[in-house]
């Protein structure tokens, strides 16, 4: 089943283009990363999918199954989101609120709801605790629980280990996995390729230049992977270097 169906897509902001031809379904069961350079619109393509900013071309069409308020989304981890004065239990549950309507409160399946997922992400002996005296991967921990409260069919991830150390990410990744191989189907944008390259089934790089979408093995045999692989190499390589005669000033 196609969940999400984008067809000729032209994506940018300020008037100005900075993608477009874009074509790519996700489907049931799927894992589908996101990859670019920066700016490339990758950010401004979830938030299209989410409906909180328009294509500026082109249509997105999503199955009657999946309605637009039951997509669970995990935004790019800001600082001052950090600090959220909340508690761990009222954060999840808020998930839910997309399917409230006009209801003022939650009800005993939305308590219900919030609870397993908090069981689910670990964070259920949590609960009580402010968000903000948590540690990093905690509160992505929270956020992953908060976005399964709007569905268990289909989350939308943007570069969701944004400063957490490694030990962290792999635990996130990990967590990521399971869900998928649960059937939710994960469309994530993702600057790490080893992660991409490793979980996931389809892979769509967007740019200005040229935009790929196909399964991961088919990427990996095309031309747009071994010249974006080589323009990250040189970017990680100038980054080392950087950092290295910083280190030695």
């Amino acid at each position: 089943m196609v969940y999400i169906s984008c067809r000729d897509l032209k994506l940018g902001y300020d008037g100005e283009v900075v993608t477009e031809n874009i074509n790519f379904d996700v489907e049931e069961g799927d894992y589908l990363c996101i990859i670019g350079e920066n700016g490339a619109g990758k950010s401004t393509l979830m938030k299209a999918l989410m409906n909180l900013n328009k294509p500026m071309g082109g249509e997105i069409i999503f199955a009657e199954e999946i309605r637009k308020n039951e997509i669970g989304y995990l935004p790019q981890n800001k600082d001052f989101q950090r600090d959220f004065p909340a508690s761990v239990e009222e954060i999840v549950i808020s998930g839910t609120l997309s399917k409230c309507g006009l209801r003022p409160f939650y009800s005993k399946k939305d308590k219900k709801t919030a609870e397993e997922n908090m069981k689910k992400m670990n964070v259920y002996d949590l609960r009580k605790k402010c968000y903000r005296e948590l540690s990093g991967g905690q509160q992505q921990r929270v956020l992953l629980a908060r976005a399964l409260c709007a569905t268990g069919k289909l989350l939308l991830l943007d570069e969701p280990v944004t400063g957490l150390d490694y030990k962290v990410t792999c635990e996130f990744y990990g967590l990521l996995s399971d869900l998928n191989k649960a059937g939710v189907s994960i469309v994530m944008v993702s600057h790490d390729l080893d992660e991409a390259m490793g979980h996931s089934n389809k892979i769509l790089q967007i740019g200005r230049e040229q935009v790929f979408f196909g399964s991961k093995n088919d990427y990996l045999l095309s031309e747009s992977w071994r010249a974006f692989h080589q323009h990250h190499s040189d970017h990680c390589k100038a980054n080392t270097n950087i950092r290295s005669r910083n280190s030695e000033e």
